[in-house]
């Protein structure tokens, strides 16, 4: 976790948040209502190709929330060509400005560490008989 001056910077992780006691200036009731509806929201947006839902497939890498409710999202795609590469962003950043308090949203695109299948939850595995 980040600290300056002994103060959690307005950057980190849900992971980190989670492993953490909370010292931010949102309070812990309401990151945790955040963090649960941001992921419900995430949820909501599928690949157009594969019938499972897109942090389910492990294409949510970081998702970074600031004590101003801004959100930003480090995602990637089951493969670089994919043909919804220039509308996904856009779809998650809609689906996570359904959250009521989030001031803003960006997902950006990166490719690093590559996708691969290990990525995808269980549930993702079975739903596409992965197993």
């Amino acid at each position: 976790m980040s600290e300056m001056d002994g103060k959690i910077s307005s950057s980190e992780t849900f992971a980190e948040t989670w492993a953490e006691p909370q010292t931010a200036a949102l309070p812990q009731a309401e990151l945790d209502r955040l963090t649960d509806e941001l992921i419900a929201a995430l949820k909501t947006v599928y690949d157009p190709e594969i019938p499972v839902d897109i942090y389910e497939l492990g294409l949510i890498y970081k998702v970074d929330l600031s004590d101003d409710k801004d959100v930003l999202i480090d995602m990637t795609l089951t493969a670089p060509g994919c043909p919804v590469a220039g509308e996904m962003p856009g779809w998650i950043e809609d689906a996570v400005m359904k959250v009521e308090g989030i001031r803003s949203a960006r997902a950006n695109l990166v490719f690093d560490p590559p996708w691969d299948a290990s990525k995808m939850s269980d549930e993702a595995k079975l739903a596409l008989n992965m197993f």
